[in-house]
């Protein structure tokens, strides 16, 4: 009997042991805790090491500003002020000792607060890498340091397409930062940011990669983070856990104009790649080849027998550029640049962008099925300031004719591509036109039973028509023509 009760307490004791490790949260074996997810990182030593070489950037600009003494002394704008605002309106000017007003003083230039950024030292000799929207405009750019330590710094250059910049201050053995490798990235690792959002100097936010190329840009994919990044960030270091810079805090997904969970940094190879040109030059140059593009399509990629969709499509290719020299037309499917695919037609700038001008290259192209080698020579990119000047040039005001149509001439490029010796294009159509359903693009190659030379011989000839009889116009669209009937408005 005592034999059979030592067994059973024994067995009752293996039972419960037993029990313990399958329920017990701690000890299951069905269900362990990772190692990485006990323990939460502490950044606390990682800024100690690195807070050091980030920076303020505080930027301020000219502008004319009244002498005190100076304003209007007309009293309905002192009621003005008084009324709307709550307070007086400027200064009146005081009569001199013979009871005469003085002459009204000149405005003069001051230098007012423009706008506050962040950056970080790369160089214990003083350069600094920023955005280049923090800089833009600045007449006067001040470096401020930890130590409280403030620079008059100068802008060696910047470039507005990959929003980097690079500014030299005056000093040595400054903290810097460890450049790291943005291509070893990977998705899920803790970074940091460290900036002065809103002004508030220093500050420093921890998040994940949420994607390591992430395709925002024209010349560069983007680190997507999770970290919070707000106005005044922007120029600040993305820094991993090693304490290296692999990123420059740039851009933030936001409908109201503040964090709402999603940030972007310029990877720092990219970025280093520009500072070097910038430091040596002063700009970026860049290839280019003169087409323009889109992606393909999964309909597009099947129709053309392609295992999937990639590649860039070639919408149209610019007269007299290298891409019209080596023989690219439009319609073409550019799969490759000197050997490295080209999976989405982002890829095609970015690495023509990155070939220096006047070397040669060769584009692997799909066309009508077969596929082409086409060797090709890279131009060089207009720079910023020229592109902004043709962004900005004012074009001649157009006014529709008759037929509601504006129209402009063919060039010799296209003629011969289209293989037609006169006609115009339409570049907006209302009125008659417009209801009839002409649009932009459409070519008109005839009117009644006149051939169209150019946008000049057409609008004089509309001008003549009866507006009381109807017009016929020879229309091209694609590659159909057809002739429409169009009654033009009343003078």
């Amino acid at each position: 009997m005592k034999t059979l009760q030592r067994l059973y307490r024994k067995f009752s004791a293996v039972a419960l042991v037993a029990a313990a490790v399958m329920f017990s949260p701690a000890l299951s074996v069905l269900s362990p805790i990772p190692a990485q997810a006990a323990v939460l990182p502490d950044f606390t030593d990682l800024v100690d090491k690195v807070g050091p070489a980030v920076v303020n950037i505080r930027t301020t600009e000219r502008a004319k500003q009244m002498q005190p003494g100076a304003g209007p002394e007309d009293e309905e704008m002192q009621e003005f002020f008084r009324r709307f605002f709550g307070q007086p309106g400027p200064r009146q000017q005081q009569p001199n000792p013979r009871g005469k007003r003085q002459a009204p003083q000149m405005q003069e230039e001051q230098q007012v607060p423009r706008g506050v950024g962040s950056g970080f030292i790369i160089s214990g000799d003083g350069y600094v890498l920023t955005n280049a929207h923090v800089v833009e405009g600045a007449d006067e750019v001040f470096v401020t340091l930890t130590d409280k330590r403030e620079f008059k710094a100068k802008i060696i250059g910047s470039d507005r397409r990959t929003d980097v910049a690079l500014v030299k201050i005056e000093g040595s053995n400054l903290p810097r930062l460890t450049i790291g490798d943005s291509d070893k990235l990977r998705v899920g690792e803790w970074v940091i940011a460290i900036g002065s959002p809103f002004g508030l100097e220093n500050t420093v936010t921890a998040g994940i990669v949420s994607a390591s190329a992430r395709d925002t840009g024209d010349y560069l994919p983007l680190i997507q983070t999770d970290v919070a990044v707000n106005p005044g960030n922007s120029g600040g270091p993305l820094i991993n856990m090693r304490g290296e810079v692999i990123g420059i805090n740039s851009q933030i997904y936001s409908r109201s104009g503040g964090y709402m969970g999603i940030s972007f940094a310029v990877p720092i190879d990219e970025a280093m790649r520009v500072a070097d040109q910038l430091k040596s030059t002063g700009r970026v140059i860049r290839g280019r080849i003169g087409v323009q593009i889109g992606e393909v399509s999964k309909e597009v990629a099947e129709s053309l027998g392609l295992p999937r969709a990639q590649g860039a499509l070639v919408a149209r290719v610019e007269p007299g550029s290298p891409a019209e020299k080596a023989g690219v037309e439009a319609g073409d499917i550019i799969t490759a640049f000197n050997g490295r695919t080209i999976e989405k037609s982002g890829d095609l700038p970015r690495l023509v962008g990155g070939t220096k001008p006047g070397s040669k290259g060769v584009l692997t192209v799909l066309r009508k099925g077969n596929k082409r080698e086409l060797p090709v020579v890279i131009a060089e990119m207009e720079t910023e300031q020229a592109a902004k000047k043709k962004e900005e040039k004012p074009k001649p005001e157009q006014t529709a004719n008759a037929l509601g149509l504006i129209v402009s001439d063919l060039s010799d490029a296209q003629k011969q591509e289209l293989k037609i010796d006169g006609g115009v294009v339409v570049e907006a159509a209302e009125g008659p036109a417009g209801r009839i359903g002409l649009q932009p693009g459409d070519l008109i190659v005839r009117l009644n039973n006149t051939d169209i030379r150019d946008a000049k011989q057409f609008n004089a000839l509309v001008a003549k028509l009866d507006p009381k009889k109807s017009a016929l116009l020879l229309v091209r669209r694609g590659d159909s023509s057809q002739y429409v009937p169009v009654k033009p408005a009343a003078q």
